[in-house]
């Protein structure tokens, strides 16, 4: 079978795409045939070497799939031909998703509804767990409160847009361009503020009559978290998801005290170790949502296999908006 291989750290073009062995799956492990697989952001970081984890080489970078069984191990309650989303800790990606098939854990995969596409079942898993732990778990959102989703056009922040809109919250967006300012409307937020040309500070305390919002969602960190600080309402809550800017924040207690807020951490891959029934009854939310129409991942681009260097030089640019997958067909 195809996979696309890395065996030395590098820029996108390091990867090599080449026939690997088509072994029998390992004792316990799920094979799944790959339809459509997503790229994230942290993949570019894993193949350069610079994310927090290092797998030994050679790995097959690639978290999240969607696809069909064809090989399970007895008592995993799944069988050949079930469609299937699965995932890939960064831990195991030595046979990930860049791939024709790849193999997992059963506890790391879920039948996915008959009426979601594998490019949507492919798109769907991390974004919307990431945004469903973030506002109702740790930040315990309720319908009529106001919520800020920075990246609004971005994987995670358009998930958190339908997310919050869902949870009955009235919904601000921020975003780099015009085109993405717009891009977040259509997905559902009451408001959307390009903040290169305006400053979200501002306009968020106008949007809500100098009271701030109540749940700030923030993948970026740096200076938007520090500017977040001084919109976020009394009792109001900062999700802190990552740090897409390139810099940690420092928070400052004595303001945390002064203004009445909490700034909350989202480790979504703790709860796999941790807690994870609480990601069943997550997914089954989610499935939900996602039958009645109220999510529905925004897919800005797809590439064959063959072309996923191209596919992740994209996604690392920071140009590309929702998700981007590859896809088996050629």
């Amino acid at each position: 079978m195809k996979a696309w291989v890395v065996r030395q750290w590098g820029p996108p073009e390091s990867m090599v795409f080449e026939d690997v062995e088509d072994r029998p799956p390992a004792a316990g492990m799920l094979r799944v045939k790959i339809e459509a697989a997503a790229l994230n952001f942290f993949d570019a970081l894993l193949v350069q070497g610079t994310y927090q984890v290092k797998p030994d080489f050679p790995f097959t970078p690639g978290a999240e799939v969607a696809g069909t069984v064809v090989a399970a191990p007895e008592g995993s309650g799944f069988a050949p031909g079930d469609r299937v989303q699965a995932g890939f800790p960064v831990n195991q990606v030595w046979m990930g998703g860049y791939a024709e098939m790849a193999d997992t854990l059963p506890v790391a995969a879920r039948r996915i509804p008959d009426s979601m596409s594998f490019a949507d079942a492919a798109a769907f898993w991390l974004v919307y767990q990431t945004g469903h732990f973030g506002l109702h778990r740790r930040a315990n959102l309720q319908p009529g409160e106001t919520l800020l989703v920075h990246g609004g056009a971005g994987g995670v922040g358009s998930a958190a847009i339908q997310l919050g809109k869902a949870a009955g919250a009235k919904v601000i967006a921020t975003a780099g361009s015009d085109d993405k300012v717009e891009l977040c409307r259509r997905l559902g937020a009451d408001h959307a503020i390009n903040y290169k040309t305006q400053d979200f500070v501002d306009e968020v305390k106008r949007l809500t009559d100098q009271q701030g919002v109540d749940v700030v969602y923030d993948p970026i960190g740096g200076d938007v978290f520090d500017k977040s600080t001084k919109c976020i309402a009394f009792e109001g809550r900062i999700i802190v998801i990552g740090f897409a800017s390139g810099r940690i924040p420092e928070v400052k207690a004595n303001h945390v005290l002064v203004k009445n807020y909490s700034v909350v951490g989202l480790h979504w891959g703790a709860y796999g170790m941790r807690r994870p029934d609480l990601i069943d009854e997550a997914t089954r939310d989610l499935y939900a949502m996602y039958e009645a129409g109220k999510l529905k991942p925004h897919i800005s681009a797809t590439y064959p296999l063959g072309r996923a260097v191209e596919a992740l030089k994209a996604v690392s640019s920071g140009q590309t908006t929702g998700k981007v997958l590859l896809t088996a067909d050629e």
